[in-house]
């Protein structure tokens, strides 16, 4: 089904019966990711005496599970600045349109002493035309991101003067297939988190602070989606929380 879409006054042409999904599932079993040293989600029925929520256990009509999870270890999420302030910010109240420009790149760590690196250069040399969200492919692009296991791995993560070009290139949601932009033990410096909010303070928040940019974290990009421009269209649960699970959905051009 072909839609046209009037996206600040340009047209775009999408064809929605051929949605690509970026986002990895979450499930109780051994095949979810996780990062943050924390163990899998759970999915299980209700209990209530004799009775289970489950129909295949014969005394439920219903299935009806209580899911416990965590959105920034267990799978894809999407956070707003409230992830690393002292007030509440909420991402259901800072991610208001869903619908944007992007552009997908394809990166590969630098090694920079222990550490693999998305450096400024890379973007710069990556990023040469305008759009709002930019999706961040890493090499290897190995399948076992959908179930990795990111505690205590150093994995890669996005440089200071990277995420400050990103914000710098008026660029709003930032989506990565890691579990998170900045470095797994950083001494809670935060780098990247704060140089793409341009947060100064996360006590006082600065009036200049990017209230409604969102960064989306552990997502996969299959090989087999080109590089390029699409259109994103970034779904979230309306969680009143710093962050969401979520679903972002590219359509071609």
């Amino acid at each position: 089904m072909l839609a046209t879409i009037n996206h600040n006054n340009q047209i775009i042409e999408i064809d929605l019966s051929k949605p690509i999904d970026i986002s990895i599932p979450l499930t109780n079993t051994d095949e979810n990711p996780i990062a943050w040293y924390i163990e899998k989600p759970s999915i299980e029925p209700v209990v209530f005496g004799d009775w289970i929520g489950k129909v295949s256990e014969g005394k439920s009509s219903t299935n009806f599970n209580n899911i416990f999870f965590n959105p920034h270890g267990h799978g894809t999420h999407t956070e707003c600045l409230g992830h690393i302030t002292n007030d509440f910010y909420s991402i259901n109240q800072s991610l208001k349109q869903f619908f944007f420009t992007a552009k997908l790149i394809t990166v590969e760590p630098e090694k920079i002493g222990d550490d693999l690196v998305i450096t400024k250069n890379q973007i710069v040399n990556l990023l040469t035309e305008k759009t709002e969200a930019i999706i961040i492919r890493t090499l290897p692009n190995l399948l076992d991101k959908k179930s990795r296991k990111y505690s205590n791995t150093n994995p890669p993560y996005l440089s200071e003067d990277a995420a400050i070009f990103i914000r710098e290139s008026e660029i709003k949601h930032l989506l990565i297939d890691l579990p998170s932009v900045d470095k797994e033990h950083d001494e809670g410096k935060l780098l990247a988190h704060k140089a793409f909010w341009n947060v100064k303070d996360t006590v006082n928040l600065n009036a200049d602070a990017r209230l409604n940019a969102t960064i989306t974290e552990m997502i996969y990009v299959p090989d087999e989606i080109e590089n390029g421009n699409y259109i994103l269209n970034l779904q979230i649960a309306s969680f009143e929380n710093d962050a969401s699970p979520s679903k972002p959905i590219l359509y071609k051009i």
